[in-house]
């Protein structure tokens, strides 16, 4: 198994020991996403669907590095530290995917870094033809 790790300075940097995202083949691993802005390193203010759109915007950004779209996810996994926001993730997620969405999970969690109220990690699986 031959592993390559995934960077763009079009999403937030790692803040610990991890990638951004692995590929191992056609499958690539996108890390958990939180609503930072890569320009700053800092956390987006604001309302909640702005916050869930920034971590869409960052795992496209790191789906497009490693060669690929929001279109090629097949599963997304989807933490909230409040799940009345659940319907919202809906809504927002409509207008990032198209029909077969991906597989999904919502979990309800205590905290999650930085006491954000949204984290994403997802998984995508390219195309035998996609580079990187």
């Amino acid at each position: 198994m031959k592993k390559h790790s995934i960077q763009t300075d079009q999403a937030p940097q790692a803040i610990g020991t991890y990638s951004q995202a692995v590929r191992v083949d056609n499958t690539v691993y996108l890390s958990g996403q939180i609503p930072l802005q890569a320009a700053n390193m800092e956390l987006l203010q604001g309302d909640m669907d702005g916050q869930i759109r920034q971590v869409f915007n960052n795992l496209q950004a790191i789906a497009n590095a490693a060669g690929g779209s929001l279109a090629d996810v097949v599963k997304l996994n989807v933490f909230l530290t409040d799940l009345s926001h659940f319907a919202l993730v809906n809504e927002v997620m409509a207008e990032y995917f198209q029909p077969p969405y991906p597989a999904r999970a919502a979990v309800g969690v205590a905290a999650l870094p930085k006491d954000v109220k949204v984290e994403m990690d997802a998984i995508m699986v390219l195309n035998s033809n996609s580079d990187g």
